[in-house]
């Protein structure tokens, strides 16, 4: 996917290389990467340990939030999507302690069923 489905807000798969090249200092020892989606400047990393989104603020994008979501903290998630004509999807992922769910709006194109998968593998089995 290119430059266009970024700023409509399409997830593009990025490579795993350059995300763990990127993420070293932040990551564990033992940490790799598996897969991780850009959405314009904010990603969706998911490694063998950990989910980390990762928001860019401000026009610059200088400012950056990193959430980490252990696996183990997962309590439950669901995709949602409204329906046939509408390809748009909406990601809600539980974390154990907090009320409300974290929601990302994952637009057409996105690859819903490799996150919905990378989620069920770490969650269930993790």
């Amino acid at each position: 996917m290119g430059l266009l489905d970024g700023l409509m807000g399409n997830a593009s798969e990025l490579d795993v290389n350059d995300v763990q090249e990127e993420l070293a200092p932040i990551l564990a020892d033992s940490e790799q990467v598996d897969m991780a989606y850009k959405l314009v400047r904010d990603m969706f990393v998911f490694t063998n340990k950990r989910l980390i989104l990762i928001d860019k603020q401000g026009l610059t994008g200088s400012k950056v939030s990193y959430h980490s979501m252990p696996y183990k903290a997962i309590t439950q998630f669901s995709v949602e999507s409204a329906g046939h004509f509408d390809m748009d999807s909406e990601l809600r992922i539980w974390i154990s302690g907090q009320s409300e769910p974290f929601k990302q709006e994952l637009k057409k194109g996105s690859d819903v069923v490799a996150i919905q998968k990378a989620l069920a593998t770490r969650v269930l089995f993790g």
